[in-house]
């Protein structure tokens, strides 16, 4: 049976602020013998050296508006899709049809169809948890990686830990968006202590309801700029109404936290071809990100293409690095690209 899924209006992007990108689309595999529509922006020369940014969870392509006119003007060819489920893509409308599996292999075949190589890829929040593993599947098509705000988790809490931390997130609140950042780092009093703030973001999004706007959350959480009235509306545009945050609502619970999880196996497997990957790499964290604080060290650790490369602190910054500090962040790809 086809993925049902919701389209949003073409009128709901119309005017949004800083973002004048024309659409591109294409259709991909839905893995149920239908099809969904991925969309994209593709900007610059279409012969030039390909820049990839890759956004993540509860935002979409807008996050990367400021970044894409300079990485033009430096001469690249920048390309911006929207995962499924986010900004203009199709949106399935049933939570449990969305697997992280399912996200890597709709991303594989949009990549593929493209036919992109020598690329430079730039990844943040779940676009590293689908980044990475385009990059360990297709690592002849890159040619450097750029880690910001990103991990690639496979199980993290220990064995033993995995049933008292599941009866611990049972017992959690569902906080308000505006308890999040204190969640994260760790100073909100109203639940169990030590309990990592992903938990609280996980059942944050699988039940309350603030997360049909994302917009909203997005400006909540760890920004050293404040957007604009304007801007939380362009990050809502997509998302008519609830039934089209089916995407945003599952995204949190597909992270494999536990070592009994799904994709726990191939992002082990996808790490043992990052330990090998020998071409630039450079982690560019925020310096005031509560989310994913000291997630660099793993990387600079294990993939040999770290060594030599000119890592940094994106600063003053919290999660969503590209809009608290895009010139920051394209001088990082013009960086390690040796532009």
């Amino acid at each position: 049976m086809n993925i049902q899924f919701k389209r949003t209006p073409d009128d709901r992007f119309d005017r949004l602020p800083d973002y004048p990108f024309q659409p591109n689309y294409l259709q991909v595999d839905d893995t149920e013998r239908g099809e969904l529509r991925i969309h994209y922006l593709d900007e610059g020369p279409a012969d030039a050296e390909v820049v990839l940014l890759l956004h993540g969870q509860p935002a979409w392509s807008y996050l990367y508006r400021h970044m894409i006119q300079p990485l033009v003007e430096a001469g690249f060819r920048v390309i911006v899709p929207d995962l499924v489920g986010f900004g203009r893509s199709d949106k399935p409308t049933r939570t449990e049809d969305y697997t992280y599996a399912r996200h890597v292999a709709w991303m594989s075949d949009w990549f593929t169809q493209l036919d992109l190589s020598g690329v430079t890829v730039f990844l943040q929040d779940w676009g590293s948890l689908i980044g990475l593993r385009l990059v360990a599947a297709f690592p002849e098509r890159f040619a450097g990686v750029v880690l910001a705000n990103g991990g690639l988790p496979a199980g993290p809490i220990p064995e033993e830990l995995t049933g008292p931390t599941r009866e611990v997130y049972k017992t959690l609140p569902v906080v308000k968006a505006a308890e999040l950042e204190a969640c994260f780092r760790g100073t909100y009093q109203g639940g169990a202590p030590g309990v990592p703030g992903i938990l609280y973001w996980r059942k944050f999004c699988a039940e309350s309801r603030e997360i049909c706007s994302p917009g909203d959350v997005i400006g909540l959480i760890s920004n050293v700029v404040p957007l604009t009235e304007g801007e939380i509306a362009a990050f809502n545009a997509p998302y008519p109404d609830e039934s089209y945050v089916a995407g945003a609502r599952r995204f949190p619970s597909l992270i494999p936290l536990f070592p009994d999880e799904p994709e726990v196996a191939e992002n082990r497997a996808a790490w043992e071809v990052l330990k090998q990957f020998d071409k630039p790499f450079m982690c560019a964290f925020a310096d005031q990100d509560p989310v994913t604080t000291g997630g660099d060290r793993a990387f600079l650790d294990r993939v040999p293409g770290c060594n030599g490369v000119g890592h940094r602190t994106i600063s003053p910054a919290g999660h969503f690095l590209q809009q608290d500090q895009p010139d920051q962040c394209v001088q990082a790809i013009l960086d390690i690209t040796g532009h």
